[in-house]
């Protein structure tokens, strides 16, 4: 199956054109960096579409961050306004609160937490700055539950939702992207482990499988489609309770 970087990335830029006409004319769009390839694209294509002057970048390292270069290099190359807040005290703050009242941190609220409270950083930057904010997930990413829900998973517009992984990756070289943010290896944030790694197959292996219906692995198409099923519920509206006057 082709796939037409150039044609689909002139579509998407058109699409976010059509957004901000719609939804909030001479607003800003506001885009959480990570200096992944995902924040990179999505950034790029803002740029495209309004322009370097409507466009803002949010850094938000906890503590110290290995890879904030990856971060501060995307926003230089692209030249668009840019702050840099740390979330390391609101997150201690929360788990320090959290403690006191009595209630023991799962691992996973560990991992979760960080995700949610740079999404609210990210809304308040936007609300302080005339904004809309950028949703950066991608289709392969959603497949497998692989996003917070109202963390990353969050956002106004949703330039790349629809696209895989190795779709993401054509369209940054399209954009004419620095190739080591387009080809930076995702990692938890947490760990030395890649998402990868926690996932148990690759991104190459999973795109293929969901553009083709191809995986010649049996247990890792298991693993996929338990995966799938598992937090299809993350991509839904959520379930309300249908009232209905008599």
């Amino acid at each position: 199956m082709s796939f037409d970087a150039k044609k689909v990335k002139d579509e998407i830029v058109e699409w976010i054109r059509d957004f901000f006409e719609k939804n909030g004319p001479g607003c800003n769009a506001v885009v959480g960096i990570s200096g992944g390839k995902d924040s990179s694209v999505v950034a790029a294509l803002c740029k495209e579409a309004l322009g370097a002057d409507r466009v803002i970048g949010v850094l938000m390292p906890r503590g110290e961050q290995v890879d904030i270069d990856m971060s501060r290099l995307l926003v230089n190359h692209l030249g668009i306004k840019n702050y840099e807040i740390n979330i390391a005290k609101a997150c201690d703050g929360v788990l320090s609160a959290m403690e006191e009242a009595g209630v023991t941190a799962k691992e996973q609220t560990n991992i979760n937490l960080p995700a949610r409270i740079r999404m609210a950083t990210v809304y308040a930057v936007s609300q302080s700055n005339n904004g809309r904010v950028a949703n950066t997930c991608n289709l392969s990413e959603d497949w497998v539950g692989y996003a917070t829900r109202y963390g990353d998973g969050a956002g106004d517009f949703s330039p790349l939702s629809r696209l895989t992984v190795t779709e993401v990756k054509a369209i940054g070289r399209e954009l004419g992207l620095p190739d080591v943010l387009v080809d930076k290896v995702p990692i938890d944030g947490l760990t030395d482990k890649t998402d990868e790694d926690n996932l148990g197959f690759s991104y190459a292996t999973l795109d293929k499988y969901i553009r083709e219906g191809i995986c010649e692995d049996e247990e890792i198409k298991e693993n996929i489609d338990r995966r799938h099923a598992a937090n299809l519920f993350k991509l839904e509206l959520m379930p309300a309770f249908l009232y209905e006057p008599k």
